[in-house]
């Protein structure tokens, strides 16, 4: 199981160097990695492009060209992330019914299962399980955001002169 965190760690780390949040992500299926990717949201200007988005889009594009059905290929798929899956990417990966879910630190503003609890949208749930490696995914996260991030929009709260 470390040896798939410490990759998506990586992953992470080449997301803070360029710039974006530092984010990053395995599939694997019989312990093999057979997807993974990091966020690209400020390269691709595009906010939905997570790293599980883009794994998903990566074991899709597979799946088409090699003639499986994807369906069973997400059930036996466990993945890797190095922060707790968003709404909108617990929401895909439920809906994928991917084995399971393994991640680095929790996430307290978007959080697919600590601010709102997706699952419960499902009858299908997929094993969740956290704070693997906590510590190193929280450590890239604090690093990025003690910078600026150069593409966030400028804010709109007036300062006082």
């Amino acid at each position: 199981m470390a040896e798939f965190m410490y990759k998506a760690l990586e992953l992470a780390s080449e997301a803070l160097a360029a710039q974006e949040v530092p984010v990053g992500c395995v599939f694997v299926v019989n312990g093999t990695i057979v997807a993974f990717s990091r966020n690209s949201v400020n390269f691709t200007h595009n906010p939905t492009r997570h790293a599980e988005m883009n794994c998903i889009d990566f074991i899709l594009d597979y799946c088409k060209t090699k003639n499986i059905d994807y369906h069973s290929y997400f059930q036996e798929t466990s993945v890797y992330v190095t922060v707790e899956p968003c709404i909108m990417c617990a929401a895909a990966l439920h809906n994928l019914s991917v084995k399971e879910v393994v991640y680095g630190c929790g996430n307290d503003r978007f959080g697919g299962n600590t601010v709102l609890n997706v699952s419960n949208f499902y009858e299908y749930k997929y094993k969740l399980t956290g704070n693997i490696l906590a510590d190193e995914a929280m450590n890239l996260l604090t690093q990025f955001y003690k910078g600026e991030n150069p593409n966030a929009p400028k804010s709109k709260v007036k300062k006082k002169e």
